[in-house]
C-alpha cells in the first residue's frame, strides 16, 4: 500500500488517531497523537509508504460514539489480516454488543476454541483497529479489566461510555 489518510481527532478521552487506506477501511486507531505509535500497531508489510493528512471516513462514527451512539463504530469498514484464528477473533469482536463484556474464556469460546484462552488474549492484544473491533469489551475472568494497549483508565471509560456496570471495572 502506498498512501494512508490519517486524522487525530479531540475526544474526551484524550486524541484519537485513526489510519485509513484509499478505501475508507480503518487500518489501525488509537487514543494518542502520535503516528510513529499507530504504524507501529501494523506489521512492517502492511504499513503505507506515505502518511496524508485529511478527514477519514470513521470521524463522524468516532464523534457518535462520544454523542452515546456506540454501534456506529461497528459499521466503520476495517482492513486486518492475519491468520484464520485472528481473523475469526477480529470478527467475533465486532459481534459483541455495546454494553455487553465477554470474558477471555467466553471470547475463545466465542472463537470456536474454548481451550485456546492465550490465543484470544493475543488477539485483543494484536488488534489494530481500536474501537471499531472492540478489544475494550473483553475482561479477565474474575470481572476486572486486564490490558489495553491504551491504558486501563481509556477501557474503563469505553466500557463506562457503553453502559456496563462499573462494579467490576477495577
Amino acid at each position: 500500500m502506498t498512501d494512508a489518510i490519517i486524522q487525530t481527532l479531540d475526544t474526551p478521552d484524550g486524541a484519537f488517531t485513526v489510519l485509513e487506506d484509499p478505501d475508507g477501511r480503518v487500518l489501525a486507531s488509537g487514543w494518542t497523537d502520535s503516528a510513529e505509535r499507530i504504524l507501529g500497531r501494523l506489521a512492517a508489510r502492511h504499513r503505507p509508504e506515505r502518511l496524508v493528512d485529511g478527514r477519514v471516513s470513521a470521524a463522524d462514527a468516532v464523534d457518535a460514539f462520544y454523542a452515546g451512539e456506540a454501534e456506529h463504530a461497528m459499521q466503520v469498514p476495517v482492513r486486518q489480516t492475519g491468520t484464520a484464528l485472528f481473523e475469526e477473533g477480529w470478527r467475533q469482536l465486532r459481534r459483541i454488543p455495546a454494553g455487553a463484556v465477554l470474558t477471555y474464556t467466553e471470547f475463545a469460546a466465542a472463537m470456536g476454541r474454548p481451550d485456546a484462552v492465550r490465543a484470544a488474549a493475543s488477539v485483543c492484544a494484536r488488534n489494530a483497529p481500536a474501537l471499531f473491533v472492540p478489544c475494550h469489551r473483553v475482561l479477565r475472568s474474575d470481572g476486572t479489566l486486564g490490558g489495553f494497549a491504551w491504558g486501563l483508565d481509556v477501557k474503563r471509560s469505553l466500557l463506562e461510555r457503553e453502559s456496563v456496570g462499573t462494579t467490576a471495572l477495577v
